[in-house]
């Protein structure tokens, strides 16, 4: 069967939603429903259709090759077309791979001091610094949301929300732990040390993405404090949701309005929720994940960023780069996320029948 037989019932299903959306008296709902789909279809069905004015073009080239007259300006033609069938090919496979859903989200991003004490905030700060700058450069907007600083000024955690164009598709294969190899302010003797922190990428939750279930959070309410335990509201301001069946649990003190804390405290849970739901979606599919990059798992070790050498590592896709100011500083973190992603596609091409 060829590539154009295989093809022919997206062709069919585009027409199906075309005559569908043509009808009258659609609810709104269905509407958007078929539009979205429609919508989603239109670039494959743009590139099929390209594809087949190409293998026609080649065919009447095939008879132009017979004429002597015609025969240097079709193998002209021919040649161009040897480069584009392959490449409108590929942009074909690529249109097929089935889209994550979130992708298009905006995210919560947290990231968390791991194994390393002080160095280990140090260095969970220097990752939040390595996000707000790659945020920067995308043009999206990045709004803490909940810090927790350590005494030498670092996070032992930090909480963010971003917002943006595909924030989500570009920033998911973050989600790991992350190790540090460097001589930390506090050593005297010039050792190397290696530290950790654990960063997790969430897409944000909308309304229709989970239904809650208020019976089901537990709403607790408390003084905020500050480092140290000192005391830095005198009203019950901070607010903690425990989602009691799946025992998630948000704490939330950043502001000085309870009402604030708990709208920010039930964003996060929301999106926690989310998560767990896809997590455990992620985990019955595991046996199709293998050849793709990264399980999903927290606790696997993604990269490595070892200062004495100037060098960024991440180990899924064996990628080395030596530019590690750049990388730390956000401006070069889309050299390592464009190899991630370029390597998932790669891998979910290798799996299409087509």
């Amino acid at each position: 069967m060829s590539l154009l037989d295989k093809l022919q019932h997206i062709k069919d299903r585009h027409k199906e939603l075309a005559d569908a959306l043509a009808q009258e008296g659609l609810d709104s709902a269905e509407l958007v429903k078929l539009s979205t789909e429609y919508a989603g279809m239109d670039p494959v069905v743009a590139a099929i259709s390209s594809y087949e004015q190409a293998l026609t073009e080649q065919e009447d080239l095939q008879e132009m090759l017979e004429d002597p007259e015609m025969k240097e300006m079709a193998e002209a033609d021919m040649e161009r077309l040897s480069k584009e069938i392959p490449a409108l090919e590929e942009q074909i496979k690529l249109a097929l791979i089935p889209k994550d859903t979130a992708d298009a989200k905006n995210a919560i991003l947290e990231i968390r001091a791991g194994t390393g004490g002080d160095e280990a905030a140090l260095f969970a700060a220097d990752l939040f610094g390595m996000y707000k700058g790659f945020a920067s450069k995308q043009g999206w907007r990045l709004e803490v949301m909940e810090a927790s600083e350590s005494d030498v000024g670092g996070y032992k955690e930090i909480v963010a929300e971003i917002n943006g164009t595909d924030v989500f598709s570009k920033l998911k294969f973050e989600s790991g732990v992350h190790r540090v190899q460097r001589v930390p302010k506090t050593e005297t003797q010039g050792r190397v040390h290696t530290s950790a922190a654990t960063v997790a990428v969430l897409p944000e939750a909308e309304d229709v993405d989970i239904e809650l279930n208020e019976s089901d959070i537990r709403v607790d309410v408390f003084r905020a404090s500050g480092p140290g335990g000192q005391s830095v509201n005198t009203t019950d301001s901070a607010v903690r949701l425990t989602h009691e069946p799946t025992g998630i649990m948000v704490s939330m003190q950043d502001e000085k309005s309870q009402h604030k804390n708990r709208a920010k405290a039930m964003k996060i849970l929301k999106t926690r929720l989310y998560d767990h739901e896809r997590q455990k979606i992620d985990s019955a599919r595991a046996a199709d994940r293998k050849s793709q990059v990264g399980s999903g798992d927290r606790s696997e070790r993604i990269r490595t960023y070892n200062y004495p050498q100037s060098r960024v590592s991440d180990h899924r896709i064996n990628l080395t780069s030596h530019n590690l100011d750049g990388i730390i500083a956000g401006e070069g973190l889309d050299e390592v996320i464009e190899a991630l992603i370029t390597e998932d596609q790669a891998a979910k091409l290798a799996s299409l029948d087509v």
